[in-house]
């Protein structure tokens, strides 16, 4: 049988940033690996970031309702399960419910194809004041988990476990986490996370409908600058008139290089990466198309 890893976390935690890391480590041991990218958006930017990882990639995306996306996810698991790999990593989206990763492994074929692995949570030194639909999401994720991946600490202090184990408690389950169910991403030791594991803890179910609860604005071949969506983001992330946005992605091109930007409330990344795509998108809950596209100007859209 077919080991299946999944990388989960919310969006912006650095999930593609460990994978990165993982997928290396596992073929330098020699393993053929297959990473999955499975998103709801309709343009996975993910995708071109693990583009020079000598490995196979696949892509599942959005742009179709939640059973559809479902029956392509069953389907590539089933076309990749006979090609020979030892492992396969799945990488979903930000706003992942985990459930869903179970229901398909537990179904004839899938079943007696693909063993589970590892399932890892990244999670955001600089988390806090999430939504209640995005701190199901994060205890759905949490609670699955043989480690929880601490991602962008830069003190080096230990993580106050209080803000993670109230969502846990929130949301009825029994696991509350400890310092042993930590790895710190810039202290760790991947010898020491091959076998971690999974967990199942039980918590409250919702329904998340990724179609109403979370949006994602897509404006390509932007014009947008650097210095604008540094300018801009503030507005952004803290004016309710334009929803409640959680994360901006995407690539600019300035000065003849490709420059990949991350945003989250608390922190800004941008990065300079080979190839990109023209293109910004904006991920959250309840968004304001018609404000964001005015205060952003004329910057493309789809």
């Amino acid at each position: 049988m077919v080991k299946i890893d999944l990388i989960c976390g919310f969006l912006g935690a650095g999930k593609t940033t460990f994978l990165i890391k993982y997928a290396n480590y596992l073929i330098e041991r020699g393993e053929r690996i297959c990473i999955l990218e499975n998103d709801y958006g309709a343009i996975n930017v993910d995708m071109m970031l693990i583009s020079n990882l000598d490995c196979d990639r696949e892509m599942v995306s959005g742009g179709c309702d939640y059973d559809c996306h479902l029956r392509r996810f069953r389907t590539k698991l089933i076309s990749m399960a006979m090609r020979g790999y030892t492992r396969v990593i799945v990488e979903p989206s930000g706003i992942y419910d985990t459930d869903e990763f179970f229901d398909v492994l537990y179904e004839e074929p899938l079943s007696n194809m693909y063993e589970i692995g590892n399932i890892f949570c990244i999670y955001d030194y600089n988390t806090k004041d999430l939504s209640y639909e995005s701190r199901y999401i994060l205890a759905s994720e949490a609670s699955v988990a043989g480690k929880i991946i601490v991602s962008k600490r830069n003190d080096g202090k230990l993580l106050n476990l209080e803000y993670l184990n109230d969502i846990m408690a929130e949301f009825k389950s029994i696991k509350i986490f400890n310092d042993n169910d930590i790895v710190y991403e810039d202290d760790m030791d991947l010898n020491k996370l091959i076998n971690v594991g999974y967990h199942s803890y039980d918590h409250i179910k919702i329904p998340i409908n990724n179609d109403n609860n979370y949006e994602s604005i897509y404006y390509l071949d932007s014009n947008i600058t650097l210095e604008d969506i540094n300018s801009k983001k503030e507005y952004l992330f803290n004016d309710n008139i334009y929803g409640n946005v959680v994360r901006i992605k995407g690539f600019i091109f300035e000065n003849n290089k490709w420059n990949k930007v991350n945003i989250t409330k608390n922190e800004i990344e941008v990065d300079t990466v080979l190839e990109g795509q023209k293109v910004i998108i904006i991920i959250g809950e309840n968004l304001n198309r018609n404000k964001i596209s005015e205060l952003l100007g004329d910057v493309g859209g789809l």
